[in-house]
């Protein structure tokens, strides 16, 4: 058995996510901040996910428009799935992340979060969502 790891990917900050081993209760991590490029990022990355031993795939946000149609920060995300995915060496699969961010903005305000505060984990608790949301779906599957 093996863990995945969820990644929220912005072009500033990424935030990441874990799951327990069995695969049904996903952890925020941390925020990273983006290198100077996608190889530098993906290469923080893997720093950080190298403190974790059996890692076995990714599950990266697409943020897709409303209408499903990519938009920019969908392509970033695409193609930065491909850098991962040769610097991590595991499979990394894109997941439907239209409205988590505003979710977990709901949740972290109805939390009482100050702005500064909610930004310090707002990454990290989406990259969480999204992860939890693809558990959940392979759960019923």
């Amino acid at each position: 058995m093996g863990r995945i790891v969820g990644i929220d990917f912005g072009l500033a900050r990424i935030g990441l996510a874990i799951s327990d081993v069995n695969k049904i209760i996903s952890q925020p991590l941390l925020a990273v901040k983006a290198g100077k490029n996608p190889l530098q990022t993906a290469q923080l990355i893997a720093k950080e996910l190298a403190k974790f031993d059996r890692i076995e795939a990714i599950v990266m946000g697409l943020p897709l428009l409303l209408s499903g149609q990519d938009g920019d920060m969908a392509k970033h995300v695409r193609n930065f799935k491909l850098v991962l995915e040769q610097v991590l060496n595991l499979p990394v699969f894109l997941w439907d992340e239209r409205l988590t961010s505003q979710q977990v903005e709901r949740f972290l305000k109805s939390a009482e979060l100050n702005r500064k505060e909610r930004s310090k984990v707002s990454d990290a608790m989406a990259a969480a969502a999204i992860l939890q949301n693809y558990l959940a779906a392979q759960e019923l599957s």
